[in-house]
Protein backbone atom coordinates (compact mmCIF):
# COMPACT_ATOMS: atom_id res chain seq x y z
CA UNK A 1 0.00 0.00 0.00
CA UNK A 2 1.46 2.99 -0.69
CA UNK A 3 1.38 6.55 1.34
CA UNK A 4 -1.27 8.14 -0.98
CA UNK A 5 -3.56 5.10 -0.78
CA UNK A 6 -3.26 5.12 2.99
CA UNK A 7 -3.51 8.84 3.31
CA UNK A 8 -6.84 8.51 1.09
CA UNK A 9 -8.09 5.40 3.86
CA UNK A 10 -7.07 7.38 6.63
CA UNK A 11 -9.53 10.50 5.32
CA UNK A 12 -12.40 7.96 4.85
CA UNK A 13 -12.42 6.61 8.22
CA UNK A 14 -12.37 9.73 9.38
CA UNK A 15 -15.92 11.36 7.20
CA UNK A 16 -17.75 7.88 8.53
CA UNK A 17 -16.55 8.87 12.86
CA UNK A 18 -17.81 12.27 11.65
CA UNK A 19 -21.13 11.07 10.74
CA UNK A 20 -21.18 8.90 13.19
CA UNK A 21 -20.59 11.54 16.01
CA UNK A 22 -23.68 13.57 13.91
CA UNK A 23 -25.68 11.10 13.80
CA UNK A 24 -25.91 10.29 17.82
CA UNK A 25 -28.99 11.64 19.73
CA UNK A 26 -27.44 14.86 21.59
CA UNK A 27 -30.57 14.54 23.71
CA UNK A 28 -28.95 13.28 27.05
CA UNK A 29 -31.76 12.32 28.63
CA UNK A 30 -32.95 9.49 25.90
CA UNK A 31 -30.46 6.68 25.16
CA UNK A 32 -28.56 6.15 22.06
CA UNK A 33 -28.55 3.52 19.78
CA UNK A 34 -28.07 0.10 22.01
CA UNK A 35 -25.88 -2.13 19.66
CA UNK A 36 -26.04 -5.14 21.77
CA UNK A 37 -28.78 -4.26 24.38
CA UNK A 38 -28.15 -7.61 26.47
CA UNK A 39 -25.22 -6.36 27.91
CA UNK A 40 -26.83 -3.34 28.82
CA UNK A 41 -29.87 -4.41 30.26
CA UNK A 42 -29.74 -8.14 32.44
CA UNK A 43 -32.21 -10.82 32.24
CA UNK A 44 -32.46 -10.84 35.76
CA UNK A 45 -33.69 -8.42 38.76
CA UNK A 46 -30.90 -5.98 39.77
CA UNK A 47 -30.62 -6.86 43.89
CA UNK A 48 -31.97 -3.23 44.48
CA UNK A 49 -34.58 -2.79 41.84
CA UNK A 50 -38.05 -3.19 42.00
CA UNK A 51 -39.09 -7.11 41.75
CA UNK A 52 -43.73 -7.38 41.56
CA UNK A 53 -42.79 -11.14 42.60
CA UNK A 54 -41.93 -10.50 46.31
CA UNK A 55 -45.34 -9.53 48.58
CA UNK A 56 -42.82 -6.67 49.75
CA UNK A 57 -41.47 -6.00 46.02
CA UNK A 58 -37.87 -5.88 46.58
CA UNK A 59 -35.23 -8.17 44.76
CA UNK A 60 -33.38 -8.46 47.72
CA UNK A 61 -34.40 -10.38 50.52
CA UNK A 62 -33.47 -10.52 54.23
CA UNK A 63 -32.17 -13.90 55.60
CA UNK A 64 -34.85 -15.96 56.87
CA UNK A 65 -34.58 -16.01 60.81
CA UNK A 66 -32.34 -18.44 62.47
CA UNK A 67 -30.12 -18.47 58.96
CA UNK A 68 -26.85 -19.54 59.47
CA UNK A 69 -24.01 -18.92 56.70
CA UNK A 70 -22.34 -21.58 55.56
CA UNK A 71 -18.48 -22.09 57.87
CA UNK A 72 -19.73 -19.77 60.82
CA UNK A 73 -21.29 -21.25 64.22
CA UNK A 74 -23.05 -18.25 65.91
CA UNK A 75 -22.08 -17.75 69.91
CA UNK A 76 -25.11 -16.62 71.73
CA UNK A 77 -23.46 -14.94 74.56
CA UNK A 78 -23.49 -11.05 75.09
CA UNK A 79 -20.58 -9.09 76.33
CA UNK A 80 -21.62 -9.00 80.26
CA UNK A 81 -19.49 -10.28 82.76
CA UNK A 82 -22.14 -12.94 83.64
CA UNK A 83 -21.99 -14.23 80.44
CA UNK A 84 -18.20 -14.45 80.58
CA UNK A 85 -18.34 -16.72 83.56
CA UNK A 86 -21.54 -18.72 81.58
CA UNK A 87 -18.97 -19.36 78.29
CA UNK A 88 -16.68 -20.76 80.86
CA UNK A 89 -18.80 -23.57 82.19
CA UNK A 90 -20.08 -24.35 78.70
CA UNK A 91 -17.18 -23.72 76.26
CA UNK A 92 -14.38 -26.13 76.17
CA UNK A 93 -11.26 -25.44 73.99
CA UNK A 94 -10.94 -28.10 71.44
CA UNK A 95 -7.22 -28.15 70.82
CA UNK A 96 -5.02 -30.66 72.70
CA UNK A 97 -2.25 -29.47 75.09
CA UNK A 98 -0.08 -32.41 73.23
CA UNK A 99 -0.65 -30.78 69.70
CA UNK A 100 2.73 -29.61 68.84
CA UNK A 101 1.28 -27.67 65.45
CA UNK A 102 -1.52 -26.16 67.35
CA UNK A 103 0.78 -25.00 70.34
CA UNK A 104 3.40 -23.64 67.15
CA UNK A 105 0.27 -21.68 65.41
CA UNK A 106 -0.94 -20.43 68.88
CA UNK A 107 2.90 -18.73 69.46
CA UNK A 108 2.55 -17.14 66.41
CA UNK A 109 -1.12 -15.62 66.88
CA UNK A 110 0.04 -14.18 70.84
CA UNK A 111 3.51 -12.63 68.89
CA UNK A 112 1.26 -10.85 66.93
CA UNK A 113 -1.85 -9.71 68.94
CA UNK A 114 -1.40 -10.62 72.62
CA UNK A 115 2.28 -10.06 73.05
CA UNK A 116 2.75 -5.87 72.67
CA UNK A 117 0.00 -5.44 75.67
CA UNK A 118 1.14 -8.88 77.55
CA UNK A 119 4.42 -9.25 77.08
CA UNK A 120 6.06 -12.38 75.30
CA UNK A 121 6.39 -14.59 78.74
CA UNK A 122 2.62 -12.47 79.56
CA UNK A 123 3.42 -10.58 82.40
CA UNK A 124 1.95 -7.59 81.81
CA UNK A 125 5.06 -5.71 80.56
CA UNK A 126 5.02 -5.49 77.00
CA UNK A 127 5.78 -2.65 74.93
CA UNK A 128 2.52 -0.82 74.75
CA UNK A 129 2.17 -1.08 78.63
CA UNK A 130 5.42 0.36 78.69
CA UNK A 131 5.01 3.33 76.82
CA UNK A 132 2.12 4.53 78.90
CA UNK A 133 -1.03 2.36 78.40
CA UNK A 134 -2.43 0.85 81.54
CA UNK A 135 -0.52 -2.41 82.23
CA UNK A 136 -2.56 -5.87 81.84
CA UNK A 137 -2.69 -8.43 84.69
CA UNK A 138 -0.42 -11.07 83.94
CA UNK A 139 -1.72 -14.32 83.17
CA UNK A 140 0.42 -16.00 85.51
CA UNK A 141 -1.45 -13.77 88.73
CA UNK A 142 -4.01 -16.06 90.41
CA UNK A 143 -7.33 -14.88 88.44
CA UNK A 144 -5.76 -15.64 85.63
CA UNK A 145 -4.74 -19.49 86.45
CA UNK A 146 -8.29 -19.77 87.72
CA UNK A 147 -9.97 -18.50 84.58
CA UNK A 148 -11.65 -21.24 82.47
CA UNK A 149 -10.72 -21.66 78.65
CA UNK A 150 -14.21 -20.67 77.59
CA UNK A 151 -14.39 -17.46 79.73
CA UNK A 152 -10.74 -16.58 78.66
CA UNK A 153 -12.44 -17.28 74.63
CA UNK A 154 -15.02 -15.42 75.86
CA UNK A 155 -13.09 -12.18 76.57
CA UNK A 156 -10.54 -12.48 73.21
CA UNK A 157 -14.57 -12.68 71.69
CA UNK A 158 -16.18 -9.83 73.20
CA UNK A 159 -13.35 -7.61 75.06
CA UNK A 160 -12.77 -6.65 78.59
CA UNK A 161 -11.68 -3.82 79.96
CA UNK A 162 -9.42 -1.85 77.92
CA UNK A 163 -9.18 -4.97 76.09
CA UNK A 164 -10.80 -4.26 72.84
CA UNK A 165 -12.60 -7.19 70.79
CA UNK A 166 -10.27 -9.75 68.95
CA UNK A 167 -13.15 -11.12 67.12
CA UNK A 168 -12.47 -9.83 63.66
CA UNK A 169 -8.52 -9.95 63.82
CA UNK A 170 -8.32 -13.34 65.15
CA UNK A 171 -10.38 -16.76 63.79
CA UNK A 172 -12.49 -18.66 66.05
CA UNK A 173 -9.83 -21.08 65.75
CA UNK A 174 -7.17 -19.21 66.59
CA UNK A 175 -8.38 -17.70 69.34
CA UNK A 176 -8.47 -21.44 71.22
CA UNK A 177 -4.83 -21.70 69.64
CA UNK A 178 -3.57 -18.61 71.67
CA UNK A 179 -5.30 -19.85 74.91
CA UNK A 180 -3.33 -23.21 74.31
CA UNK A 181 -0.41 -21.11 73.83
CA UNK A 182 -1.10 -19.11 77.18
CA UNK A 183 -1.42 -22.40 79.52
CA UNK A 184 1.14 -23.43 78.02
CA UNK A 185 3.05 -20.18 79.60
CA UNK A 186 1.10 -20.79 82.57
CA UNK A 187 2.92 -24.55 83.07
CA UNK A 188 6.38 -23.37 82.11
CA UNK A 189 6.48 -20.42 84.62
CA UNK A 190 5.09 -22.96 87.61
CA UNK A 191 7.07 -25.36 87.15
CA UNK A 192 10.06 -23.16 87.09
CA UNK A 193 8.44 -21.29 90.09
CA UNK A 194 8.75 -25.16 91.66
CA UNK A 195 12.30 -25.99 90.52
CA UNK A 196 13.43 -22.64 92.47
CA UNK A 197 11.75 -23.22 95.50
CA UNK A 198 13.38 -27.25 95.99
CA UNK A 199 16.70 -26.27 94.70
CA UNK A 200 18.58 -26.39 98.59
CA UNK A 201 20.11 -23.24 99.39
CA UNK A 202 23.60 -21.90 98.82
CA UNK A 203 25.19 -21.20 102.55
CA UNK A 204 27.07 -17.72 102.42
CA UNK A 205 30.87 -17.57 102.46
CA UNK A 206 32.35 -15.74 105.31
CA UNK A 207 33.41 -12.57 104.73
CA UNK A 208 37.40 -12.47 106.23
CA UNK A 209 38.48 -9.16 107.86
CA UNK A 210 39.68 -6.69 105.70
CA UNK A 211 43.62 -6.10 106.09
CA UNK A 212 44.85 -2.85 107.38
CA UNK A 213 47.27 -1.51 104.88
CA UNK A 214 48.96 0.75 107.77
CA UNK A 215 50.08 -0.35 110.91
CA UNK A 216 48.41 0.71 114.06
CA UNK A 217 50.03 3.37 115.72
CA UNK A 218 51.85 2.63 119.04
CA UNK A 219 49.85 3.96 122.36
CA UNK A 220 50.46 7.21 123.55
CA UNK A 221 51.80 7.44 127.44
CA UNK A 222 49.90 9.17 129.90
CA UNK A 223 50.58 12.72 131.48
CA UNK A 224 52.03 12.22 134.98
CA UNK A 225 49.20 13.01 137.40
CA UNK A 226 48.93 17.11 138.43
CA UNK A 227 48.52 17.08 142.37
CA UNK A 228 45.65 18.52 143.91
CA UNK A 229 45.96 22.06 145.31
CA UNK A 230 45.23 22.18 148.95
CA UNK A 231 42.29 22.91 150.73
CA UNK A 232 42.80 27.08 151.57
CA UNK A 233 43.00 27.59 147.89
CA UNK A 234 46.37 28.45 147.74
CA UNK A 235 49.48 26.60 145.72
CA UNK A 236 52.78 26.13 147.47
CA UNK A 237 55.72 26.11 145.27
CA UNK A 238 58.43 24.04 146.18
CA UNK A 239 61.87 25.72 147.00
CA UNK A 240 64.56 25.13 144.75
CA UNK A 241 67.02 22.39 145.72
CA UNK A 242 70.89 24.35 145.71
CA UNK A 243 73.02 22.03 144.34
CA UNK A 244 76.07 21.10 147.31
CA UNK A 245 79.08 23.03 146.76
CA UNK A 246 82.03 21.40 145.40
CA UNK A 247 85.53 21.28 146.94
CA UNK A 248 88.61 21.86 145.21
CA UNK A 249 91.05 18.80 145.11
CA UNK A 250 94.72 20.89 146.72
CA UNK A 251 97.33 18.81 146.65
CA UNK A 252 100.93 19.31 148.82
CA UNK A 253 103.47 20.29 146.87
CA UNK A 254 105.84 17.38 146.83
CA UNK A 255 103.17 14.89 146.56
CA UNK A 256 102.14 12.71 143.38
CA UNK A 257 99.03 11.86 142.95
Amino acid sequence: MTRTQLNWMLLIVLVALACLTLAMERDSSKPNFEIMPDMAHSVPYDSFAPNPNFYDGKTLQPPIPGTIARGEQPLYYNATPEDAIRAGEELHNPCSATDEAALARGAKVFAVYCAPCHGGAGRGDGLVAQRGFPPPPSFHADRALTMKDGQMFHVVTYGFGNMPSYAVQVSREDRWKAILHIRDLQRKEAAAAQNQAAAPAVPAEPVAPAASAEPAAPPVPSAPAVPAAPATGTIEIPAPVQPAPVEPNVTAPGVSQ
